[in-house]
């Protein structure tokens, strides 16, 4: 199914721009496109039935069950969880107006749970949409990252990634942490990188870096941005002048699949990840109200 999905995106629907370079579209990336899932709660935290979102294609399925993602590329901090045999759904991405008809809107939001004798949490979720899936049903908050599959396969190399979007940021100097709050700022990301992924004798997984485009998003727009061009950077980004120490090799705690070492600009393509995040900050910590609202996702090439 992955190689079909690879098929499926080298596949897409490839458009002329006025200056002359090919662009094409990125499956489901105009999000008009939403499966809409019912999912009942325990009835400890109340039974109700709760109304969930995957970026896929058009339908609903009413049914407390792990989602089969073959048919996306998309995931999100959308989940379904069942923790100490309760089941709890988080909906921090929903479809929304967007300049061309639907898009995301990923939103910082909190989440409460509270089974008396049983479990107690308060965590901030921020809104995230990413290439890859989640791995259903999420079972602890102690950490996220061990639930998430992160990229897909793909060989291409494109010069840059091109969004429309529109943030919302309160910049209030505070932010999230549990039931504190605490000093700190919570920008909005957009990332797309590109992955050589190989596997030693022992069957290791080893990540090299060999693509990078990075934007942070510091302070709400006046309105859509459209046709935002974030260019890719190949091979040691450190290296480039526009580098930011942001767009640094991901670490152990914050991928599921930790980034080695940079690559060389000729280095394979094995593996892209895009994704954008309604925040940036880690350990289910945020600030309250950001909100990033993503469409028309188009690579260049």
């Amino acid at each position: 199914m992955k190689k079909t999905l690879l098929i499926t995106l080298a596949l897409a629907l490839p458009l002329t721009a006025s200056y002359g370079q090919k662009i094409e579209k990125v499956p489901f990336g105009d999000f008009e496109n939403w499966t809409v899932r019912y999912i009942k709660e325990s009835s400890i935290i109340g039974g109700e039935t709760k109304v969930n979102y995957v970026i896929a294609p058009t339908d609903t399925i009413r049914q407390n069950a792990p989602y089969n993602y073959s048919k996306t590329i998309w995931g999100s901090s959308n989940a379904y969880a069942v923790v100490m045999g309760v089941t709890k759904v988080t909906c921090s991405v929903t479809p929304d107006k967007g300049p061309t008809g639907r898009c995301a809107k990923l939103e910082n939001t909190m989440v409460s749970v509270k089974a008396a004798g049983m479990i107690s949490v308060n965590v901030l979720a921020t809104g995230a949409i990413y290439w890859g899936k989640m791995l259903e049903p999420i079972t602890s908050t102690n950490n996220p990252m061990t639930f998430l599959d992160w990229g897909i396969p793909f060989t291409k190399r494109p010069v840059a990634v091109i969004v429309d979007f529109k943030a919302y940021l309160p910049n209030t100097g505070k932010i999230k942490k549990g039931n504190k709050d605490i000093d700190g700022y919570d920008p909005e990301q957009i990332m797309f990188i590109l992955q050589n992924r190989s596997k030693d004798a022992g069957g290791k997984t080893h990540v090299t870096r060999v693509g990078t485009a990075v934007h942070r998003i510091e302070k709400s727009t006046d309105g859509w941005v459209r046709n935002f061009r974030i260019p890719v950077i190949y091979g040691d980004a450190t290296k480039d002048k526009a580098y930011k120490s942001y767009m640094n090799l991901m670490p152990k705690n914050t991928a599921p699949m930790p980034e080695e070492a940079w690559g060389n600009p000729d280095t394979p393509v094995t593996h892209a990840y895009f994704s954008c995040s309604s925040g940036t900050q880690s350990d289910l910590s945020g600030a309250v109200g950001n909100i990033l609202w993503i469409d028309n996702v188009r690579l260049e090439y």
